[in-house]
């Protein structure tokens, strides 16, 4: 890294890090990242992915550009809507940081493809607001025994958390049985801007090997107070998904 003198100054704030330096900074640029979704959270991971160099991302998402979607999604703009987010995002990303490949993919999240789509990406990121889908991605974790970093918001609140199969409880040991879903969730931009940095930081310690990442653990967020609430996480033994129960890690 030290070599390539345009990368070096482009990190060079983050690399005086302690933590990170030179040996971090080329693990991050090796490593390869799953995205799923590109709305408001996956925005705000995507881009502080990128602009920490992380080698490749590879982001799904089908849906268009929307104008309600535009005070919170941050890698679209008005001229946008309409387009599909996956190349109005690819375009922004790789005008942010042309030494990232940005791979994305139109196509939505399901069962019967996720384990494809995840490919040997090492960590997946939430960035979906649905809990079938945080089902199906939760899953291939646990089959590929790879890092999933959630993410959650609504309203004023939001919340966050790693899950490390076969280390810690997985996501379905700590929501079981579906969420109550409204079809449009109220929120302001700047709660998936908190959360969303939050799992960008969450993935860089992953990648780097930080301790103190939120493995078996949840972050709550209350943003009409500004207050945090940490819940320990435990495995459930019985999990249909992890547990005794289980078949995806299997």
């Amino acid at each position: 890294l030290a070599r390539n003198a345009a990368e070096y100054a482009r990190y060079d704030r983050q690399i005086r890090i302690p933590e990170i330096g030179e040996e971090g900074q080329s693990r991050i640029r090796e490593a390869k990242v799953f995205l799923a979704g590109l709305g408001g959270l996956g925005s705000i991971s995507a881009y502080y992915l990128v602009a920490a160099g992380v080698g490749h991302l590879r982001a799904v998402d089908r849906d268009r550009v929307r104008v309600e979607n535009l005070n919170r999604q941050i890698l679209h703009r008005t001229p946008d809507i309409e387009r599909y987010k996956t190349d109005s995002a690819a375009e922004k990303l790789r005008e942010l940081n042309p030494h990232c490949r940005i791979e994305t993919i139109r196509e939505e999240i399901a069962a019967e493809n996720a384990l494809e789509l995840v490919g040997d990406c090492a960590i997946i990121v939430d960035g979906t607001d649905n809990f079938e889908t945080r089902t199906v991605l939760n899953r291939t974790s646990v089959a590929n025994r790879v890092p999933f970093v959630f993410g959650g918001v609504e309203g004023l609140g939001g919340m966050a958390g790693t899950f490390v199969p076969p280390e810690t409880a997985c996501f379905e040991c700590v929501f079981p049985a579906r969420a109550v879903e409204t079809a449009s969730p109220a929120v302001l931009g700047a709660v998936p801007g908190l959360i969303g940095s939050i799992q960008a930081l969450e993935v860089i310690k992953l990648i780097v090997g930080i301790p103190g990442t939120l493995k078996g653990r949840l972050l709550k967020v209350r943003g009409v107070d500004l207050t945090f609430k940490e819940i320990r996480l435990e495995r459930y033994p019985d999990c249909k998904v992890c547990g005794s129960r289980g078949k995806a890690g299997r």
